[in-house]
């Protein structure tokens, strides 16, 4: 087949993960579902970011006690 014996191995245990056959990693579905959930939450805390400077930038700008040059 022309592959290494580590690489096949690996794709017979991803196979047995995935048929339920072996609880000790996870299913391709669930690699991907992760990959997919950790992708989004990086996303959410930078525009978390995002929206906390702004918030912080518009409060200066709204406070009437700040002296303005």
């Amino acid at each position: 087949m022309g592959i290494g014996t580590e690489t096949f191995r690996k794709w017979v245990c991803q196979d047995e993960a995935d048929r339920g056959e072996r609880d000790d990693r996870l299913t391709s579905k669930d690699a991907e579902e992760l990959k997919r959930l950790r992708k989004e939450n990086a996303e959410l805390k930078r525009t978390n970011e995002i929206l906390r400077l702004a918030s912080s930038f518009f409060a200066q700008e709204a406070d009437p006690t700040r002296r303005r040059s």
